[in-house]
């Protein structure tokens, strides 16, 4: 088995390779919050890249409810043009095209002028910048139901549109997540305690996306193999959620770590030991591979060919890359062609102060996709931090366009 060998999913479908451009948040919907011409001109990008598998940033399912300013939201309220459009081009060259579907729970941010939920009362603890978010507000059962609804009309809305497939985010501190960790999650009702009780949305979100969706299209979870907090959601929580996803209609299980709290997913920006933190990954994805029923895609820093052949060797069936996709779309073209030591990175960013090392990390791989999105070539050199000052100055003028929206739609 190599890189570019066929994966045929549970549902019959097939990738047509075990490379996957894996889930970065963009920032560049229309202030509608539909797909813009700049996203669209990115995903050819991608789709002319070579990888197996696409995989869009967050799409938010609430229009109050997003992971940052500038995010796109897919529920009734919108036109499926510009969502059809989207689908057609990330899958014009072959690939399959699936939507990210998300919520962002607590992690969302206090300038957007929106109420925060979450399974319980609990802030963000992340020194000076906690204050960028608010206290939430815990959901009670009505709201729970509703949410579900919410991910699974979605993910009919992202069939309707023609995607192949949905992934449902349980990573990186969104609300799925939220639920799952005892850190974050601390109900005394049938949604909290035990990680049956924890795990218990994700499941229905799972069964309600499933039934709302035809057989043939996918359904994915993203799920974290660890917080990377003490007491946190721990590698033996996640393998046995992925043991109760076993029973479900699952077609691939994407695995990654970490949240705002402990930024994992940022590779160099947290501490410079990506490949150690990757082996980590890997050593759990291969454990995971062991005893789940569907395929396992391992995400973290992945960016050279030999990494991917070791992923594979290890029984992992696909491997998810993200920066490097950024930094170089057509990284997988380029290996297949016979380029083997073709390879694309960032570079570490060895700031002291962790949290704003991870934020001006995030604006270097935005800043990336902006000028793809440009029709320019990647700058891998840009200042880190002029790249954090510009993305705070397009955020604040995302936050106003937002606020301008949501205005709109109360007063329809």
């Amino acid at each position: 088995m190599t890189p570019f060998t066929p994966l045929l999913l549970p549902n019959g479908s097939t990738l047509a390779n075990r490379i996957a451009k894996a889930a970065m948040e963009e920032n560049l919907a229309n202030p509608d919050q539909t797909p813009s011409d700049q996203l669209l001109r990115l995903y050819q990008a991608w789709a002319e890249g070579g990888a197996g598998l696409l995989l869009t940033g967050n799409v938010m399912i609430d229009p109050s409810a997003m992971t940052g300013p500038g995010g796109v939201m897919l529920d009734d309220s919108q036109p499926l043009q510009r969502f059809r459009q989207w689908a057609s081009i990330g899958r014009a060259q072959g690939a399959q095209f699936w939507m990210q579907i998300n919520h962002p729970g607590r992690q969302m941010q206090a300038n957007l002028g929106q109420p925060t939920v979450a399974p319980s009362a609990v802030g963000l603890e992340m020194g000076g910048l906690s204050k960028l978010f608010p206290l939430p507000q815990p959901l009670d059962e009505a709201q729970i139901g509703a949410l579900i609804q919410r991910f699974a009309r979605t993910a009919a809305l992202a069939e309707a549109s023609g995607f192949t497939g949905v992934q449902i985010h349980a990573a990186h501190g969104y609300l799925l997540s939220q639920f799952l960790s005892p850190l974050s999650n601390r109900r005394q009702d049938r949604w909290g305690g035990s990680l049956e009780n924890r795990a218990r949305l994700l499941l229905e979100v799972v069964r309600a996306v499933r039934a709302a969706v035809s057989p043939g299209f996918c359904v994915a979870v993203k799920l974290n193999s660890a917080d990377f907090q003490r007491g946190g959601f721990e590698p033996a929580d996640a393998r046995q959620v992925v043991l109760w996803l076993n029973d479900l209609a699952v077609d691939l299980v994407e695995l990654s770590g970490g949240s705002y709290e402990a930024p994992a997913m940022q590779g160099d920006a947290r501490d410079g030991r990506t490949l150690a933190r990757e082996a980590y990954f890997l050593d759990f994805a291969r454990d995971i591979a062991a005893i789940a029923r569907m395929p396992v895609m391992v995400t973290g820093g992945i960016r050279r060919l030999p990494v991917v052949e070791e992923v594979l060797a290890n029984g992992v069936a696909m491997a998810g890359i993200a920066t490097a996709l950024a930094v170089d779309p057509a990284l997988p073209h380029r290996w297949q062609r016979g380029d083997k030591n073709a390879s694309a990175a960032l570079q570490p960013i060895r700031w002291k102060r962790k949290a704003f090392a991870a934020l001006a990390y995030m604006a270097l791989v935005k800043l990336q996709m902006r000028r793809l999105a440009a029709g320019n070539q990647p700058d891998t050199q840009a200042s880190p931090l002029r790249a954090l000052l510009q993305e705070q100055w397009c955020t604040l003028q995302r936050v106003r366009q937002y606020k301008r929206m949501m205005k709109r739609r109360l007063a329809q």
